[in-house]
């Protein structure tokens, strides 16, 4: 069976994640904790559906008027295959198009989930059959060939998933803004940037809801290509040691500005950097006072360019006394002219988000609960990896030092991560580690003690030969320390999970480790012979994706057998119903990257 180690890492985490979201809600609502703000608007049926439902000229007036459905199919789609669809729809525990409300506000306890680029369905349908308490999701993509798919999985898995999961084509922004505060949680996955569909994405959430998303872009939120960034996300990117968690602040930030337009804030509970991409987990909440406080979670960085120092600088800040509350910009500089260590200048980066990026009861009530359930989850040791890492982190410490880049700028041999951090905890300062890189060291120490540190280390330790003092790296080590630096072992220095012997850095299962290509694009096949990389590219043909297409239409005359695995780029879908997992794969939907 072909299998995606990655989408099942990401699978994994989000089913764990939404099942803690569903037991935190509940708990919420009983106490009164979240209520709803905003009253639910009426769906619209789109074009097609209304076509559907519109009787003929010669038909007889029907007795009574049937209950609004919510919209299905998209324009594109055919007036027979909206009606089915509709039909389908009806037969569901749930066919309206809004969350049923009390007139008092009150919230059903009961989730629905938007999957807005379903691909080949597997995700709605382990969310169906693995999450407790859900109404129903709307498996949603864009192509026709997805969405026959997911129809096609559908009938191969247990008839409960057929029960919840509703297949819809159409373009997931439209869909989203037909259904304002119409889920509780809203699942983007795409390959490349999600910045096109967060604006609609935010008003979708309910009160309190749930809003997952996915950027595979990483060379764009890195630094690769800043210009892209901007137009994309509205912030500049550094290209730095410490660019993973600058791409989960800079999709933080966006997340952030497109819900403050609607009145909306957003609270992160998980924020991960995995592999190669990001996903965040943040809920959604409606308070014109705490969008207010906005820009004072946003901030600026500056990045010395002869060394690895760095300075946050916030967009505003507040001033509140015993009679009113303002905001006024932010104080600055926040440097000087050039870097005190290496008498360099500065680039600036920004903005992105200043906040913290998890939530640690979050973390502690996820790795709690997926313990108790750990045979669930194919990918629990790197699940818990992840979260154990991120449970240790500073929270009010933005980006990190990478300890071998630092090293690699002075031209010294690297102490061990202890050892430094003993030495920032000595000093009277926090350190901890980072889940985004093993070598990395988050601190609240300003950058001068960080140097002074390992300057006395460089006296402890000193090379061969001294660098030349026209070098950035001679100017540091030729500026005398200010402190002296104790490296006796500190209580804390050592992670508690290292202590533990939790293992929080899983290595990749496999070879070549990576992306895939995007739907549609040939996938490129590294061969090894004879000791050198071959490439090759496995490309289709025309008659095979013909054929995986009947297939992924859900042929009736297969509809026994599984349809073939992907080999190379060919269409076809794969569904082992004896895997509890329901490890579902479609080629030209699935085959990429994008973590459906």
């Amino acid at each position: 069976m072909y299998i995606m180690h990655s989408q099942v890492i990401n699978r994994d985490l989000s089913i764990a994640v939404l099942r803690y979201f569903v037991k935190q809600r509940r708990e919420e609502i009983a106490a009164g904790a979240i209520r709803r703000i905003r009253k639910p608007r009426p769906v619209l049926p789109t074009a097609a559906a209304a076509a559907a439902t519109q009787p003929p000229a010669n038909a007889e007036p029907a007795p009574a008027a049937a209950p609004e459905q919510p919209a299905l199919a998209s324009t594109s789609a055919g007036v027979e295959e909206a009606s089915a669809a509709a039909a389908e729809s009806a037969q569901a525990p749930c066919t309206s198009g809004r969350v049923p409300a009390a007139d008092d506000g009150a919230l059903d306890p009961d989730i629905r989930i938007l999957e807005g680029l379903a691909a080949s369905g597997l995700r709605s349908i382990r969310y169906a059959l693995e999450i407790d308490g859900v109404k129903r999701i709307d498996a949603n993509d864009l192509d026709e060939k997805a969405a026959a798919a997911v129809r096609s999985n559908l009938e191969y898995n247990d008839p409960k998933a057929s029960g919840l999961v509703r297949p819809t084509q159409g373009d997931v922004r439209l869909m989203a803004l037909q259904n304002p505060d119409g889920y509780e949680a809203v699942d983007l996955d795409p390959y490349g940037s999600p910045a096109q569909f967060l604006d609609s994405a935010v008003q979708a959430v309910s009160e309190g809801g749930l809003l997952l998303v996915t950027a595979t872009d990483m060379a764009v939120l890195c630094g690769n290509n800043g210009e892209a960034c901007w137009a994309k996300y509205g912030s500049y990117p550094l290209h730095k040691p410490y660019c993973h968690e600058q791409a989960l602040r800079i999709v933080l930030a966006c997340i952030e500005a497109h819900a403050n337009r609607y009145k909306r804030h957003i609270v992160p509970v998980l924020s991960l950097s995995i592999d190669f991409y990001v996903r965040i987990f943040v809920r959604v909440y409606t308070s014109p006072e705490k969008v207010k406080e906005s820009a004072m979670k946003q901030m600026y960085v500056y990045q010395s360019s002869g060394c690895d120092s760095f300075y946050t600088q916030r967009v505003a800040r507040k001033h509140v006394n015993k009679r009113s509350t303002k905001y006024s910009p932010g104080t600055g500089p926040a440097v000087p002219q050039s870097c005190p260590e290496t008498g360099s200048g500065f680039q600036m980066g920004g903005p992105m988000w200043a906040g913290p990026i998890h939530d640690p009861a979050w973390i502690q009530g996820l790795l709690d609960s997926i313990e108790e359930d750990k045979e669930r989850y194919a990918a629990f040791g790197k699940i818990k990896g992840l979260l154990t890492s991120a449970s240790e982190e500073l929270q009010d410490a933005p980006l990190y030092y990478n300890l071998h880049a630092v090293c690699k700028t002075l031209h010294v041999t690297p102490p061990s991560g202890d050892t430094v951090r003993s030495a920032l905890i000595n000093a009277g300062y926090r350190v901890s580690g980072t889940h985004a890189n093993p070598l990395g060291l988050k601190t609240d120490a300003p950058p001068e003690v960080f140097w002074d540190v390992m300057r006395c280390w460089v006296q402890e330790h000193p090379t061969k030969k001294a660098p030349d003092l026209e070098t950035y790296a001679g100017k540091l080590l030729a500026k005398p320390p200010q402190l002296k630096a104790s490296f006796a072992r500190a209580r804390g220095a050592t992670s508690a999970a290292k202590t533990a012997k939790v293992a929080r850095f899983v290595p990749n299962p496999e070879a070549f480790w990576g992306p895939k290509p995007k739907a549609g694009r040939p996938q490129r096949v590294m061969q090894v012979m004879g000791g050198q990389k071959e490439e090759a590219t496995a490309r289709a043909a025309t008659s095979a994706e013909a054929g995986a297409a009947d297939n992924a239409a859900g042929d009736a005359d297969a509809a026994e057998e599984p349809l073939p695995a992907v080999q190379n780029g060919v269409n076809g879908a794969a569904v082992n119903k004896d895997d509890k997992h329901v490890d579902v794969v479609m080629a030209g939907a699935d085959e990429a990257p994008r973590t459906s």
